[in-house]
C-alpha cells in the first residue's frame, strides 16, 4: 500500500517546513504538527484499511526524520521507559507521530522544560504529566504549574491508588499548586486515604491537619535538649514523633495502614514509614518477620555503646530510663519495609479486606508501634 498522491505531497510540503512534534490522530484520521507559528494538520484520504494506512505515514516521517523508514523501534518499550533514550535525539523523537517515541522522550533522563512542552503537545496523558514533573528542571519551569493543574483535575478519574499517591505527591512540590488547592486534596483523602501517601512523602513534619503534641512532649524535649543540641539521633527522632507534627503523621499512617486498597498502597506506605524513621536504622538488613525486628529491638535497648546507634540509645535511656518502649518503637518502624510483605504477597495476589486480613502478623505490631508513640502505650488491637 502506498500513499495517495495528494497526501505524500501535502506531508512533504509539511515536513518542509521546521517542525517541533507531530502526532497522529488515528480516529479522524488526520496528522498535527506543531511548529513556532503555531499547529497545522493534514487531513487524510487513506486508500485501504486506515492502520496499515497510518502505518505508511509513520514510514514518511521516519525516512525525512531519520532516514530510514524503519521507525521508532516500538519493542524497544521497556529500554525506553528506564529512560535510555540518546538525549540527542529527543526532539527527532518527537517528529515520529509514534506514541511510544513521545513516551521514551518524557523518560529521558535529558528532558528540558521545552521539550516537555512540545511533547506535552504531542500526547496530553496522566502517566506522562508524572514522569515529566519527576523532572526538577520541569517542575521548576514553566510546564511544572500547566501539569500539576492538569494532574489535579483528572485526579478524581483515575483508578489506580497507586497513580493517586504518586500524583499527589508530585503536584506538591514547591511552587506548583496553590495552599487552597492543597488543603483540597488533604479533604478528598478521607475518602481515598491513598491521598495520604502522597502528603506523607512530600510534607512528612507539615500536614496540613492541626494536631496536639503528646502530653508528655515539653517535658521530655527539655530533658533531651543537649541531646538534640548535640545532634543525638534517637533524641532528635523521639522529640519530632511527640510534637504536634509527628503526631499528625504517626496517625495518618495508622489510618491508611488500617485500610489499604491494594498490594501497592501497602508496599508505599511501609516505604514512607521506613523514609521517616531512617535516621535512626540501625546498621543491617532487618530481619524476616515484624516478631523478630521487635525481638532484635529489645535487644538493642541493653547494647553498650559500640557503634553511633547502640550509643545515641544508652545516651537517651541515661537520661530518660523509663522511655524504654518509645525507643524500642522507634527502631523498630526504622526497619519496617517492603521486605516484610514479600513473604505473603508473593503467594497471593488478593486485595481489600482479603489483603488486609493476610498481612495482620506485620500490621499488628506496627499499629502496636504506632500507639506506644501517640500514647505511651502498645496495646495488641483487638481483631
Amino acid at each position: 500500500m502506498e500513499l495517495s498522491a495528494e497526501d505524500s505531497l501535502r506531508l512533504n510540503v509539511l515536513l518542509a517546513n521546521p517542525l517541533q512534534a507531530v502526532r497522529i490522530d488515528e480516529s479522524s484520521m488526520t496528522v498535527h504538527a506543531l511548529s513556532e507559528e503555531g499547529s497545522a494538520s493534514v487531513r487524510l484520504n487513506p486508500v485501504g484499511r486506515d492502520d496499515q494506512y497510518v502505518k505508511q505515514v509513520r514510514e514518511l516521517l521516519s525516512s525525512r526524520i531519520l532516514g530510514s523508514p524503519g521507525g521508532y523501534p516500538v519493542f524497544l518499550r521497556r529500554w525506553t521507559r528506564m529512560g535510555q533514550a540518546r538525549d540527542t535525539s529527543l526532539e527527532q523523537l518527537l517528529l515520529l507521530g509514534e506514541p511510544e517515541a513521545i513516551v521514551a522522550v518524557v523518560h529521558a533522563s535529558g528532558l528540558t522544560n521545552e521539550i516537555a512542552r512540545r511533547a506535552w503537545w504531542a500526547m496530553p496523558v496522566a502517566d506522562n504529566a508524572r514522569r515529566m514533573l519527576e523532572k526538577e528542571c520541569v517542575a521548576q519551569g514553566a510546564m511544572g504549574p500547566l501539569l500539576a493543574e492538569y494532574l489535579v483535575d483528572y485526579l478524581p478519574f483515575e483508578t489506580e491508588h497507586h497513580c493517586m499517591a504518586e500524583t499527589v505527591r508530585l503536584v506538591l512540590q514547591p511552587g506548583l499548586i496553590a495552599d487552597e488547592l492543597r488543603d483540597k486534596l488533604w479533604r478528598s483523602a478521607k475518602r481515598k486515604n491513598s491521598h495520604y501517601l502522597g502528603f506523607m512523602d512530600t510534607l512528612p513534619d507539615a500536614l496540613p491537619e492541626t494536631g496536639r503534641p503528646r502530653q508528655d512532649y515539653g517535658a521530655v524535649r527539655e530533658r533531651l535538649a543537649p541531646l538534640v543540641d548535640s545532634g543525638n539521633p534517637i533524641a532528635l527522632q523521639l522529640c519530632r514523633c511527640l510534637s504536634a507534627p509527628g503526631q499528625v503523621f504517626l496517625a495518618t499512617a495508622d489510618a491508611v495502614l488500617g485500610k489499604p486498597a491494594n498490594q501497592d498502597i501497602v508496599v508505599d506506605l511501609m516505604n514512607s514509614i521506613q523514609r521517616y524513621f531512617s535516621t535512626v536504622c540501625p546498621a543491617g538488613d532487618a530481619a524476616a518477620d515484624m516478631e523478630t525486628i521487635v525481638g532484635d529491638a529489645e535487644t538493642l535497648l541493653d547494647v553498650p555503646g559500640v557503634c553511633p546507634t547502640t550509643s545515641a540509645v544508652q545516651e537517651l535511656l541515661g537520661i530518660l530510663p523509663n522511655h524504654r518502649n518509645d525507643v524500642r518503637a522507634l527502631l523498630v518502624l526504622s526497619w519496617v519495609g517492603e521486605s516484610l510483605l514479600n513473604p505473603v504477597f508473593s503467594r497471593t495476589d488478593a486485595i481489600g479486606s482479603v489483603m488486609r486480613k493476610k498481612i495482620e502478623p506485620v500490621t499488628i505490631l506496627i499499629h502496636q508501634q504506632f500507639d506506644q508513640l501517640q500514647k505511651g502505650r502498645g496495646p495488641v488491637r483487638e481483631q
